[in-house]
């Protein structure tokens, strides 16, 4: 009994469990069913309230809440109005209220913005700041815009180097629901690179790939140079340039594995470290052509390759022996014609065989060029930076050379050219999209020589005027003893075509400039050039100008007084120049060669008849792994008079032709009179050599060292005043050495010389300070 009593007390608990488990599972039930049908709850609303609007109607609240009267909505419904009625940006809050048939939307309005303003900057200036945000006065203020505008600021400030730099939006309340809207900003200091460094880099040191990058290191002249400040988003035009200068030098394989970003300590410097992967250097081997388009022969091909075996391979000789195959199909009427360039690498000896295979394209046409974005500068301006017009076959490669030439305008801060499908598939759309930027410029400055000491200038130019691509310029500078002014018109596209027209007046005089007599010039000079070859142009010129020698000392040399007795004289020519240049689009970039021949027929009137010959030819390479530059350099002239004596005007005297001399230092001179002129010569040679090497100091200090060697002469007279000049050819030579520093202010030179050989009246100037000029 007792077993069996036990079993029965267990049964009736697990009853009773059963039975709690039971209830529970049905009030739960009853409970989801209430809810499910409390969350499935429709509402019908015959009339719409709107409270506590004040300028926004409440026809445009209701809009926004895309509730429709008499439309069955669910409770979900009545939160996605709210959501889109805040959405919005004009309210502060709302709260949607069903009561009975009304629905009742209370809002309260975000106030307006009376004024925006900027506390704390002083690198960005107030509207400069002005065009990064999007919140305006006037305007409903919202704070999600409001925090995007502080975004804005502060990637402003990134993007100045400022990586340090906060904003903060406040705002201040006024009446009439309005508020000030202040953006407080923390500007913090310049991030700067401290160190650029590199890995993997075997071919070429530190020093010569830091010479590539746009990012410079930062020294002492950091408040001067800008280019040591940290952005971002250079490192990726740098990494581009790096690849193109390893590419261009034979390195196809070479990769730009990573740039590692440290952040100094005092988190105010930045050490990148650039790692390579050179690969192998290589050398064209075989070039040849062979047609795979019907009826094309190749051998005219062939015959425009300009790539010599062992050459260092550039992508740059592939892409312009291309061009000048596809000008040769232009000139045959072959269309649709693609140049491939098939290369199979030779590991053994690293030399690349290039196949240009001559193939048949697809048959698309160019139906349209769109340009937008250009404010002022005429369509026709960007158009023609195109080979190809409407109508044309499609050249991908001519469309991207035509951006380059549209970038190198330098008239827009961007500029995008991409083609996209047309309203046929063989036809295709060209959008050209473009930014202005200012195109003018007005700059004062000063110059110092040491042979006519402190000078002054003051420039206006405009490199777009009127957006027609026209250059206009007005320049005048006053030294001690001269003064100089000229006003200059270049049409680059001369009846829309590749000539380029030139206007140029100028007035110029001197006042004893280390002399003993003043001079005057005067004149006006048209010109047009206009290319011959792929480096060749011819320049056409003519020149009317009335100069005149006066104010010669009484101690002078009777040739000068005799000059200067001819007065104020009128003198008309034609002239034309020849120059052959491969500093733009040479194959090879570490060399370089420059040559030119002009001369002008001085008589076409006028009351002086000469004939001036002037020629010069330079040239620069790179050697021991592109650390030395060697630059070498010829250049002579000769007048001749076709009636009477050449004048001092006329003639040569060596300034600026032979280093180590005093502005008329050397030539010709007449030693019987007190004031031992020098009186110039018809004749000059001078042999130029040059070293320019680093120092070993930091690149970013911009300092280099140079040695260089000047042989050289000015002489022949047409009147001796019977033998008392000496006008012989007299040889002088001058070594040297210079330092180079590329500043903010333009590239600074310094030379220090001494003459080797010299005649007993030269005059020497062993130190000359100036601007320098680079090959």
């Amino acid at each position: 009994m007792l077993a069996g009593g036990q079993g029965t007390g267990a049964l009736g608990q697990d009853f009773h469990r059963f039975a709690k488990v039971t209830v529970f599972l049905l009030v739960a039930a009853l409970c989801g069913l209430f809810f499910t049908q409390a969350r499935a709850q429709n509402y019908s609303f015959s009339n719409v309230v709107v409270e506590g609007n004040d300028r926004i109607e409440p026809a445009t609240i209701v809009k926004f809440a895309g509730i429709a009267r008499g439309e069955a909505i669910t409770e979900a419904g009545l939160n996605d109005a709210v959501q889109r009625i805040v959405a919005s940006g004009l309210f502060a809050s709302v709260d949607v209220v069903p009561s009975g048939n009304t629905l009742i939307i209370r809002v309260v309005e975000n106030p307006t913005i009376n004024v925006i303003s900027f506390e704390g900057n002083r690198r960005l200036k107030d509207e400069d700041l002005s065009t990064v945000i999007q919140s305006q006065s006037r305007r409903v203020y919202s704070p999600a815009q409001a925090e995007a505008d502080a975004a804005a600021i502060t990637q402003a400030y990134v993007d100045a180097g400022r990586l340090a730099a906060r904003v903060e939006p406040r705002i201040i309340e006024r009446d009439g629901n309005r508020v000030d809207l202040v953006f407080e900003i923390r500007e913090g200091r310049v991030t700067e690179v401290e160190r650029l460094s590199f890995t993997g880099n075997r071919s070429f040191s530190d020093r010569r790939l830091r010479q590539v990058l746009e990012t410079k290191q930062a020294g002492f002249l950091r408040q001067i140079i800008q280019r040591d400040t940290f952005i971002a988003d250079r490192i990726e035009f740098d990494k581009q340039l790096l690849t193109d200068f390893y590419r261009s030098r034979g390195f196809i394989d070479f990769q730009v594995l990573s740039v590692s970003r440290e952040f100094s300590r005092e988190r105010d410097a930045f050490f990148l470290t650039f790692a390579v992967r050179e690969g192998l250097s290589y050398k064209f081997g075989n070039v040849t052509a062979v047609s795979e388009y019907e009826g094309v022969d190749a051998t005219e091909y062939r015959n425009v390759i300009r790539i010599r075996p062992g050459a260092t391979y550039s992508p740059l000789a592939i892409d312009t022996t291309i061009a000048r195959m596809e000008n040769v199909a232009l000139r045959q009427g072959v269309d649709f014609m693609n140049v491939v360039p098939r290369i199979t690498r030779n590991e053994r000896n690293q030399t690349l065989d290039i196949v240009f295979a001559l193939t048949k394209g697809p048959r698309v046409f160019v139906e349209r060029i769109d340009i937008e974005g250009n404010a002022t500068t005429l369509d026709r301006v960007i158009r023609r930076q195109f080979r190809t017009v409407e109508g044309d076959p499609f050249n991908p490669r001519e469309i991207r050379q035509a951006a380059e030439r549209i970038r190198a305008l330098d008239f827009f801060s961007t500029a995008d050219v991409q083609a996209r499908q047309g309203t046929a598939p063989d036809q295709v759309i060209v959008d050209v999209n473009v930014e202005e930027q200012p195109t003018g410029s007005l700059t004062f400055g000063a110059s110092y020589s040491v042979s006519s000491g402190v000078g002054f200038n003051i420039g206006l130019s405009e490199s777009n005027f009127l957006g027609r691509g026209q250059f206009v310029s007005v320049n005048l500078s006053a030294g001690t003893d001269n003064q100089n002014s000229s006003i200059t018109f270049i049409e680059p596209a001369f009846l829309d075509r590749d000539l380029r027209f030139r206007l140029t007046a100028y007035y110029n005089t001197t006042d004893n400039d280390n002399a003993f007599y003043s001079t005057r010039r005067i004149g006006f000079s048209p010109s047009i050039d206009f290319p011959l070859s792929e480096f060749g142009r011819l320049e056409l010129r003519y020149k009317i100008a009335q100069d005149e020698l006066f104010r010669v000392s009484a101690s002078s040399s009777a040739l000068l007084q005799a000059e200067a007795m001819r007065g104020a004289e009128v003198s008309s020519a034609i002239g034309y120049t020849y120059s052959y240049d491969t500093r733009i689009g040479g194959l090879d970039p570490n060399s370089a060669f420059l040559f030119n021949f002009g001369q002008d027929f001085a008589g076409l009137g006028g009351d002086i008849e000469t004939v001036t010959t002037t020629a010069l030819a330079r040239y620069q390479t790179r050697a021991f792994r592109e650390e030395l530059t060697l630059r070498a350099e010829i250049e002579g002239g000769a007048v001749f008079a076709r009636s009477g004596d050449t004048r001092l005007l006329d003639r040569f005297t060596g300034n600026g032709k032979i280093r180590g001399f005093e502005p008329n230092g050397l030539g010709p001179r007449d030693l019987t009179v007190p004031n031992q002129d020098a009186v110039g010569g018809n004749f000059f040679a001078v042999a130029r050599l040059e070293a320019e090497f680093p120092l070993g100091l930091p690149e970013e200090y911009g300092i280099t060292g140079g040695l260089f060697a000047d042989v050289g002469s000015v002489w022949g007279l047409d009147n001796t005043l019977g033998g008392t000049i000496d006008d012989d050819l007299h040889l002088r030579s001058v070594v040297g050495v210079s330092i180079f520093w590329d500043t903010a202010l333009g590239p600074l030179r310094f030379n220090f010389s001494k003459a080797l050989e010299k005649q007993s009246y030269d005059k020497e100037q062993s130190f000359d300070f100036t601007v320098s000029t680079r090959f």
